[in-house]
């Protein structure tokens, strides 16, 4: 493998930086980004057995890569009925998320610090068959000792913005050493596929984005059961990952919801349910009638709003409600988040300004009518009122919705088709 003076440069510290990454991991620790009780894993120990047999390891940086790569598990447990599948993350939250939703014959470990000694100790150990990234993560030490241990390497779902595409063209040796090492590169989108052929001076196809063949969220049927019962006969929509600054704003909307249809209930779920004490102040000030998800208390006719301070549960928010405003898209900063997961459980679909991380998706929502971008937050409220007043076109939206969503399955087939000559054979 091809090194340039970027690359050894980059080996160099990591190696002479290795022994102080405890004093990092004890800061982000205090920080509460760390978990205490696996910290070894970040070095690239476990107490974990390797499974006998194919090893598959994949790799996503967070929730959103994570949850992207659960329909290639799926598929690729299907398929190879004897293998076993390593997923490793960087976060507590795709920690816990994983925990819940990996299926038997998969488990997790969080990644090892990008530093030889503990990538060496984390590939000694797991000798994974292949190797297969989500989206842009680039860890160099990483990818070259993968790369020389001859496992075959795929980077699924590469989204680049114009700006990282720019900069690794400047360093366009590095870029070829490092993802250009990857035996496949599928992007998710046409200009990170334009980018990265010029950049690499090889055809990188654009299958399309993973994350728009996602499966349907997962869900708790007798939880479903009991809520759907105690929520009978009453509107519900959901405000889905809001974030600082958002909350208020779907608090004023849903009280302009009130205003018109009393019995509404809106489902409130942060992208960080930490910030659930804050929320409940406002909810409070806002004189609103509220039960949290983590209070098990039941709802009764009286509640306005159901807070959902938990993680990984929107497979149900999504299922209670008929219409959801995406979040993560009214405040400028923000790049929205995706709305084919409330489509795909038949909920019509809103969202505000900010979306440039799925602008593909949103726009050809739009052109389909399968989704609704609202330029005020002032209006927000009137809308969703506008529409639960009309049940022929709340119909028709949540319908429109869900086709629209479940055509997307097909990314997923191409990119299994694309993938399946590197993946192991069964012993």
């Amino acid at each position: 493998m091809t090194e340039t003076p970027l690359i050894r440069s980059y080996g160099a510290a990591t190696k002479v930086l290795g022994p102080l990454t405890p004093l990092l991991l004890k800061r982000r620790q205090k920080q509460g980004k760390e978990d205490p009780a696996r910290m070894a894993e970040r070095h690239g120990e476990t107490e974990l057995a390797r499974p006998e047999g194919k090893l598959i390891w994949m790799h996503g940086a967070s929730v959103g890569e994570c949850l992207m790569l659960m329909p290639v598990i799926n598929r690729l447990l299907s398929e190879r009925p004897n293998a076993h599948i390593l997923v490793t993350s960087g976060t507590m939250t795709s920690a816990e998320l994983l925990a819940k939703q990996l299926p038997d014959r998969a488990f997790h470990q969080y990644v090892p610090l990008d530093y030889p000694k503990a990538i060496n100790k984390f590939l000694d150990h797991w000798k994974p068959d292949m190797a297969i990234w989500a989206e842009s993560e680039i860890w160099p030490n990483m990818i070259r000792q993968t790369k020389a241990r001859g496992v075959p390497m795929a980077l699924l779902n590469a989204r680049m913005s114009e700006k990282s595409l720019e900069g690794w063209s400047k360093r366009r040796k590095s870029a070829q050493a490092l993802i250009g090492a990857f035996d496949l590169v599928l992007a998710a989108d046409q200009p990170t596929a334009k980018g990265l052929s010029w950049i690499l001076d090889r055809n990188i196809e654009a299958a399309g984005n993973l994350k728009d063949a996602a499966e349907p969220l997962p869900f708790n049927e007798a939880d479903l059961k009991k809520i759907k019962s105690e929520t009978s006969r009453r509107q519900v929509w959901c405000a889905a990952s809001t974030h600082e600054g958002e909350d208020s704003l779907m608090i004023s909307a849903h009280k302009d919801v009130l205003s018109r249809f009393k019995s509404t209930l809106l489902i409130l779920a942060p992208r960080h349910p930490e910030r659930s004490k804050d929320i409940q102040k406002q909810l409070k000030s806002a004189g609103l009638s509220f039960v949290t998800r983590t209070s098990g208390k039941p709802i009764d006719r009286s509640t306005q709003v159901f807070l959902f301070d938990t993680i990984g549960e929107m497979g149900l928010a999504y299922r209670l409600s008929k219409l959801t405003f995406v979040c993560g898209s009214l405040i400028k900063g923000l790049s929205g988040h995706n709305p084919l997961e409330p489509a795909r459980l038949e909920n019509a679909v809103l969202t505000g300004p900010h979306i440039a991380s799925f602008a593909d998706s949103y726009m050809s929502m739009m052109s389909f009518d399968a989704a609704q971008r609202i330029l005020n937050s002032d209006i927000i409220g009137k809308t969703i009122t506008d529409i639960f007043a009309d049940k022929e076109h709340l119909a028709k939206m949540r319908k429109t919705a869900h086709t629209y969503a479940t055509s997307r399955d097909a990314v997923l087939d191409y990119v299994w088709e694309q993938l399946t000559p590197l993946v192991p054979e069964q012993d």
